[in-house]
């Protein structure tokens, strides 16, 4: 039996007799944010808690991300959980295979599985301030929960171009994240939409077998070389016999990755070291000089996600393969319309267009206290004390919300830093016997003022580019302006007095 088969098989066996509706905590998500979140509440003592899965197994980002090539771009000694390392990766950065079935590992390590619900897609979560719970409407049921937190992450929804015509095209039309396995590429005419991380890893797969394949790019990115190569038996018999040696490995990765605060957010003018490197990558992988032009950026480095292939250019130099320096203007029935005006006979459009990293859907379904909808709190823009915490929205939670996004580490360290400041505070309402816990706005205004005034000196507020990262006022909402062990110092410090806790009606700062 699989992993996901043994996953599956437990939850469903679990829920076998009547299922109960109410929980103490519920949790949305079933990727390295949610199982750490169930995690720590078993490891607390706190089993009266519910995972909700819209899908039919868990894993997130990296179950729904099948496309050929994906692999994360963060080394796999440092992508894993501190308290559940991985001595068994096969690669220096990791498939998404080895992802996943670690996902199901830990899962089934930490005895999680009876706690998900799969097939639960949330569909609306309403603050009740009279029951003092969250009822949260789901595709299986409604459910109640004391506490609400969010482990949707912010990869979790494809984000597709509203293009002119789209509704005509007679070929196959599918989002990276979506991969269609059952459409054989094999001859197909391909236009490929985006040129971002997951791009840069699909398009050399595809490649070979395709005949014709249109890559539009709006943007160059910046790419250097990849340092990947595949693990050896001693590496791994050490990591098994002696485990101090992965966390000595995990430590030293973490402060060469953290070194790159640096230049992304203290000097971004020592970038340019970097991208003498990926310029040197260009001319020794590019030997034509038009289309080298065309796939040089114009943009401090940094400012974009930083890219990492040694496939993705020699791909492009193929004979059946065409870089177009522009986006789309209209799809036709059997043809793509780019911004040159020239009009490209195509079967097939593959978007590789990123997500709703700045405007999540999942705002568009939450209701705070007077019935407040968390997209129109948001209208200026994400904002979350700690990226975890939101005023007017009394006992929810959510993880790698905003402005917790990293350009250069493991978000796992993130999300473990979070998952710890809820734990907190979670502790905080025993304590005081709370029914309601609240950030102050006065503490949210605050932290989200210095985070933006720490942003302003940073590659990715000043490099010259326009990137995922920005929302659409031009507010970076999705990233940490600093060093991540920084984020954890703060997370680790719950202030009685940024929050508000009330017990029957009285409210008023931890005692």
């Amino acid at each position: 039996m699989t992993a996901t088969e043994l996953t599956t098989s437990q939850a469903t066996s679990a829920h076998r007799g009547p299922e109960r509706n109410h929980f103490r905590v519920a949790i949305v998500g079933s990727g390295f944010a949610g199982l750490g979140m169930a995690r720590a509440l078993k490891r607390e003592g706190m089993d009266d808690f519910v995972v909700l899965e819209r899908a039919g197994e868990l894993g997130g980002t990296w179950r729904d991300n099948t496309y050929p090539g994906c692999q994360c771009d963060v080394p796999s000694t440092l992508y894993s959980f501190s308290f559940a390392p991985n001595p068994n990766w096969t690669h220096t950065y990791p498939l998404q295979s080895e992802i996943l079935e670690y996902l199901h590992a830990v899962a089934r390590e930490e005895r999680l599985a009876p706690h998900i619900r799969f097939w639960h897609e949330v569909r609306a979560a309403r603050w009740d301030d009279g029951a003092k719970h969250w009822a949260l409407e789901t595709r299986g049921g409604r459910i109640t929960a004391d506490l609400l937190v969010l482990g949707v992450g912010a990869l979790a929804e494809p984000s597709v171009p509203a293009l002119p015509g789209i509704d005509r095209f007679e070929g196959t039309v599918f989002h990276s994240a979506r991969w269609n396995h059952d459409h054989d590429l094999r001859g197909r005419r391909v236009a490929v939409i985006g040129t971002g991380a997951s791009a840069v890893q699909f398009v050399p797969r595809i490649q070979d077998y395709v005949s014709q394949l249109y890559v539009f790019q709006r943007t160059p990115p910046w790419i250097l070389p990849h340092t990947d190569r595949p693990t050896t038996r001693l590496e791994r018999f050490m990591w098994r016999s002696v485990p101090r040696s992965q966390h000595l490995w995990r430590a030293l990765v973490y402060a060469a990755r953290e070194s790159l605060v640096v230049g992304l957010a203290l000097e971004p003018r020592l970038m340019r070291g970097a991208e003498n490197v990926a310029k040197a990558h260009l001319r020794a992988q590019v030997p034509d000089p038009h289309l080298r032009r065309i796939l040089t950026p114009r943009y401090r480095l940094g400012c974009k996600r930083i890219l990492i292939s040694n496939d993705y250019y020699p791909a492009l130099c193929k004979a059946n393969v065409a870089v177009v320096d522009g986006g789309l203007t209209e799809v036709r029935s059997q043809s793509v319309v780019g911004t040159d005006g020239v009009e490209r006979e195509v079967d097939t459009i593959i978007f590789g267009t990123g997500f709703h990293a700045t405007d999540p859907p999942q705002a568009g379904y939450i209701w705070g206290r007077h019935g407040r909808l968390l997209a129109d709190s948001w209208r200026a823009g994400m904002s979350a004390y700690l990226g975890t915490a939101c005023h007017g929205f009394p006992n929810a939670f959510m993880l790698a919300g905003p402005n917790t996004g990293l350009g250069h580490s493991s978000m796992i360290y993130m999300i473990e830093s979070q998952v710890a400041h809820v734990m907190r505070a979670l502790r905080a309402m025993e304590r005081r016997g709370a029914l309601e816990i609240e950030v102050r706005e006065a503490a949210l205004v605050a932290y989200n003022a210095e985070v933006q005034r720490k942003l302003e000196g940073t590659v990715w507020n000043t490099g010259g580019c326009r990137s995922w990262y920005l929302d659409a006022h031009g507010r970076n909402t999705a990233l940490w302006p600093s060093f991540t062990f920084r984020f954890r110092e703060l997370a680790r410090t719950f202030d009685p007095g940024d929050y508000t806790l009330a017990q029957n009606g009285a409210a008023g700062p931890e005692s």
